[in-house]
């Protein structure tokens, strides 16, 4: 049987402040992220199983990125953990916002090696993830493979 991609796209809607930037994204702002993540594997052959023919159920992969990714950071505000920004979380925390604070720089970039890194921890031993594309504007976007990261 063949291997075969599959991919499931996702919306969701992030603040961020890079800290130490020399440029606006210094600032608190947002944006509304897409990502689309990429799934490899091969389709089930066994003609009694339920979901025979897939590699993996598109229901069962928004699960996944639901519960990961999609449901903490919609609507979050992100910060380093290790910068001043702390003490603006914190306030912003106890005014009753969503606030995460992360171990690195929110920039797409590291964004989207976390959520690699969520992601493939829940897949099934069949399922690999081959690829994550986190796009922070219309002309601006982060990939993650796994074939550059063996």
């Amino acid at each position: 049987m063949s291997g075969i991609r599959i991919t499931k796209l996702f919306a969701f809607e992030t603040g961020h402040a890079l800290y130490g930037y020399d440029g606006k994204c210094k600032n608190v702002h947002g944006h509304s992220y897409k990502l689309s993540v990429t799934v490899f594997g091969k389709p089930i052959t066994d003609k009694n199983h339920v979901k025979y023919g897939m590699v993996i159920d598109f229901g069962d992969l928004k699960k996944i990125v639901k519960e990961e990714i999609v449901n903490v950071f919609d609507h979050a505000t992100v910060f380093n953990k290790n910068t001043p920004h702390l003490k603006l979380a914190n306030q912003l925390k106890e005014q009753g916002h969503n606030v995460l604070l992360v171990d690195y720089q929110p920039t797409s970039e590291m964004m989207v090696i976390d959520f690699a890194k969520k992601i493939k921890t829940r897949l099934p031993n069949h399922i690999t993830l081959h690829s994550l594309k986190l796009q922070e504007t219309e002309s601006s976007y982060a990939e993650w493979f796994a074939y550059d990261n063996i």
